[in-house]
């Protein structure tokens, strides 16, 4: 693939991420103020059980997929034997994921109160089974995955402003939240015929696939312990309001995560097919490429969350929820490892076969968490459960870091960081001004962006960063462009 093909799936991807981010920045606001914490914990509190057999129903198969069907892509009759073959695996770690969750709701009394949202928030994983759409990721078909989740993305948005208005409708909030998972994946059942035919098959080599599904399967079970873990002892032990709480500073560290998630699915089929022929200057190019956008965009926005911290809450929440400031103001420290970790993680031990080093780190990261969790959380209560990510993604990323291939690297690491932390310090400043003379919160949290924004762009040029030159050379095309179109016109 070219490297102007993966920036235009890098812009689709980044469309399509931002609208994962916008909506609910539009959503949340409102959702809060209407459902009030006991009721958004509720939800939370029933997500994070649902989490677990969402996994089991997963199974690591779509990370799996991605990476071995993008071995055999150009060649549509294996694509599609090797496409379902997984598919068919899936379909049964679905099933059993199902019964399971039946009989957890039978028998745990604990979740009596919670059985109807489970119920509805579980219905959503045989969907996700069913519509594949990890084959349009091989296809590098970013382009339509960004329509229809623009598409369904608007819909949810307008059933959600039409229905929800009290903090009984949390019912219907769960419903809604399904819709735009649901179509996206129902649409895909017969979108994905264009690139091969998946179908279910009476021998899905379970020898030849089972034991890295399984590998990666453990992987995002541990992934998920240390991730889930907190919400739900949360819940059991303390209250649904702090759960509530503590959903607030998730959602806003979810936001920025997945923001940077979004360069994981451009440049891994790329990733996977390098690692496989042994090509490391191409590996090395996609890594320096995905290390300049993780590390550009994703400094000042967890430094610019701490310095706005209590101004988003309000906006995004409402001051009811002020009490969960000092622990959003924790986890963008656990950001911080985590885009380390995550690149370490997604974007070389992974594509390059090496689940086991990211298993094992995962495996401690998850006790270290889990024991921390049981521990301190009594006690501390969000404060608690923020601090103990941050300890355990720390945990991780140390761990995978000796265990790095030799051949494998980004070159020169000044162009790539110098800029972005000079920019950070911009960040500091402005904010630390504007608390000073702005006495209004949302003056202020606007004028913060702004400015930030404005300072970290000119800090970046100043800098020479490549993300920075880059940003600008796209910004001048642009203006060229609307020039010409508008030279044309007057002609």
């Amino acid at each position: 693939m070219s490297s102007r093909s993966i920036k235009k799936n890098t812009i689709y991807n980044a469309i399509k991420t931002c609208s994962g981010i916008v909506f609910p920045l539009i959503t949340f606001p409102y959702v809060s103020r209407v459902l009030l914490a006991e009721s958004l914990g509720k939800i939370n509190f029933s997500s994070s059980i649902v989490g677990y057999f969402s996994l089991i129903a997963s199974l690591g198969v779509s990370t799996y997929a991605v990476r071995e069907c993008s071995k055999v892509k150009d060649d549509s009759k294996r694509l599609s034997i090797t496409a379902s073959e997984i598919y068919t695996i899936n379909a049964y770690s679905t099933l059993i994921a199902c019964a399971l969750l039946l009989l957890t709701l039978l028998f745990a009394r604990r979740l009596d109160n919670y059985r109807t949202l489970i119920l509805i928030q579980s219905s959503g994983i045989v969907f996700t089974t069913f519509g594949a759409d990890w084959i349009n990721n091989v296809a590098e078909d970013f382009g339509f995955i960004t329509l229809r989740t623009l598409g369904f993305n608007i819909l949810s948005v307008f059933l959600m402003f039409m229905l929800v208005k009290k903090p009984d409708d949390y019912i219907t909030y769960a419903v809604i939240t399904l819709v735009a998972s649901m179509g996206a994946n129902v649409t895909n059942i017969l979108y994905r015929r264009k690139y091969c035919r998946i179908r279910l098959v009476r021998n899905p080599q379970f020898g030849v696939h089972l034991k890295p599904i399984m590998m990666l399967f453990s992987l995002q079970l541990i992934q998920t312990i240390y991730v889930s873990s907190d919400v739900t002892i949360l819940g059991l032990v303390r209250t649904v309001t702090e759960v509530g709480w503590y959903s607030a500073a998730v959602k806003i560290y979810s936001l920025i995560q997945t923001l940077m998630n979004s360069v994981v699915l451009v440049v891994l089929p790329q990733l996977s097919q390098a690692y496989a022929n042994e090509d490391y200057i191409k590996a090395n190019g996609l890594l320096r490429y995905s290390l300049n956008f993780i590390v550009g965009l994703g400094l000042p926005c967890l430094i610019g969350v701490n310095v706005v911290a209590p101004e988003v809450i309000m906006l995004l929440a409402g001051e009811s929820f002020l009490a969960c400031v000092p622990s959003l103001r924790i986890l963008t420290f656990a950001l911080f490892w985590s885009f380390l970790g995550g690149f370490l993680g997604n974007l070389i031990m992974i594509p390059s076969g090496r689940e086991d080093v990211s298993l094992a780190s995962s495996v401690v990261s998850a006790i270290v968490n889990l024991v921390l969790n049981l521990v301190l959380i009594p006690r501390w209560g969000i404060e608690a459960a923020a601090a103990t990510t941050t300890v355990s993604m720390a945990i991780g990323f140390f761990y995978k870091l000796p265990f790095v291939d030799r051949r494998v690297g980004v070159g020169p690491m000044r162009s790539i960081v110098m800029g972005p932390i000079v920019g950070c310090f911009a960040i500091v400043l402005i904010g630390l001004a504007c608390n000073r003379v702005i006495p209004n919160y949302f003056i202020r949290f606007t004028a913060i962006v702004a400015l930030s924004v404005v300072g970290y762009f000119i800090c970046l040029l100043a800098c020479r960063n490549e993300l920075g030159c880059e940003i600008a050379k796209s910004i001048v095309k642009l203006a060229h462009a609307f020039s010409a179109s508008k030279g044309g016109k007057r002609g």
